[in-house]
């Protein structure tokens, strides 16, 4: 898999989290770490996708 793959596949991830995360938010019977662990997935991968644009850019 080339980095541009796995970026995009990180990509997609990120976005089924946010989809996810919403749909947790608009749900009063979600518990609180939950919807932290979404966040946490979410910013991880966020970081990942980022790390991964900066080596390709040199």
């Amino acid at each position: 898999m080339t980095i541009q793959a796995h970026i995009a596949s990180l990509e997609q991830k990120h976005g089924a989290l946010e989809e996810e995360l919403q749909s947790a938010l608009a749900s009063p019977s979600t518990d609180d770490r939950e919807i932290a662990s979404l966040k946490r997935r979410k910013l991880r991968i966020k970081d990942e996708v980022e790390r991964l644009r900066k080596t390709t850019r040199h």
